[in-house]
């Protein structure tokens, strides 16, 4: 059931026990939104915690009580008064679901391909991030931003727009961003963060890069990580923008071997519509940016993906 703000400001003000969880394989918005309410919810004298069933990206220990944020341990039980799902669907949270005893579930995003199954729902898609949400629930319940919560919102904004670069960004969300860096946050330090690799990070990208396919004319770029590739490409954080300044591209994406017949598919576009594609498959996201996984062998799995967007870039 979808519902305004204001009444999920009140949920969460009638809550004393709260756990926040958000997608695996987590980005700046889902753990800024979830670590970022923590800290909101702590200085309420609320007992709030985040459980996110996954490792976290380094990148992000610039974030203040990063370290606080747990994976659920197999075979324990937790109880809260309110679950709140932030920035994804509830059937992407890994074994959060299953491991939390929760009075009410709220589920807050800004993804039109959300599959609104939560009880409760509240869907933005006009915002660029699930931080941007954030920024107004705290406004909405009559509360302050601290510096900590602010640095989380913040970094979140800044990272699902390209640091405002996309076309996601409106005037609210650059007004947003400057209350929070009116509270101390510093654009600088967290653009530095979020853009440190290590040496084989950065080997990891040229040794992707070396793939490199053109496809449609030149208006797609792909790379494709096959199980053997996929042993030298450990990761591929930042591939993306990487691909993505090439002239005259409409869509660029990889694609890469998890496990045996299945493949992690992450798409961004300058003017696509991607998420169409990835809720095809059962993925979802943004309109410019969006994921799914895929089945079947390498080549299948390719020829797949590359139909499904010949197909989009026709529409």
């Amino acid at each position: 059931m979808k519902i305004a703000l204001e009444q999920a400001a009140q949920m969460v003000a009638d809550a004393q026990t709260v756990i926040l969880t958000s997608h695996i394989r987590p980005d700046g918005d889902s753990i800024g939104s979830t670590l970022g309410l923590m800290h909101y919810l702590r200085e309420q004298g609320k007992d709030a915690r985040v459980l996110i069933d996954d490792e976290i990206p380094r990148i992000f220990r610039v974030l203040p009580g990063i370290e606080q944020i747990e994976r659920p341990a197999e075979g324990t039980r937790y109880t809260a008064d309110l679950l709140i799902v932030c920035d994804v669907e509830l059937k992407r949270t890994g074994a959060v679901l299953d491991a939390v005893d929760a009075v009410r579930v709220l589920n807050i995003d800004h993804h039109v391909t959300n599959d609104e199954a939560a009880e409760y729902l509240y869907l933005n898609p006009d915002y660029a991030a699930t931080c941007e949400i954030m920024h107004d629930l705290v406004h909405v319940m009559g509360g302050s931003f601290s510096l900590d919560a602010a640095t989380c919102f913040y970094t979140g904004m800044a990272t699902d727009t390209g640091f405002f670069r996309f076309s996601n960004t409106t005037p609210h969300t650059m007004r947003a961003a400057a209350d929070l860096i009116e509270i101390g946050v510093k654009p600088n330090i967290i653009a530095v963060a979020m853009e440190l690799k290590s040496y084989d990070e950065v080997m990891a990208q040229v040794r992707a890069i070396k793939n490199l396919e053109m496809f449609y004319d030149g208006r797609v770029a792909a790379v494709f990580i096959d199980e053997e590739r996929a042993k030298e490409v450990t990761t591929t954080e930042g591939l993306l923008d990487a691909l993505r300044v090439i002239e005259g591209t409409q869509v660029v994406f990889f694609m890469k071997w998890l496990e045996q017949d299945t493949y992690r598919v992450s798409m961004r576009s300058k003017g696509t519509n991607v998420s169409r594609i990835a809720q095809g498959f059962g993925g979802g996201g943004h309109i410019r940016a969006a994921g799914c996984t895929l089945h079947g062998s390498f080549d299948e799995a390719k020829k797949t993906i590359l139909e499904a967007i010949g197909e989009e870039l026709n529409r």
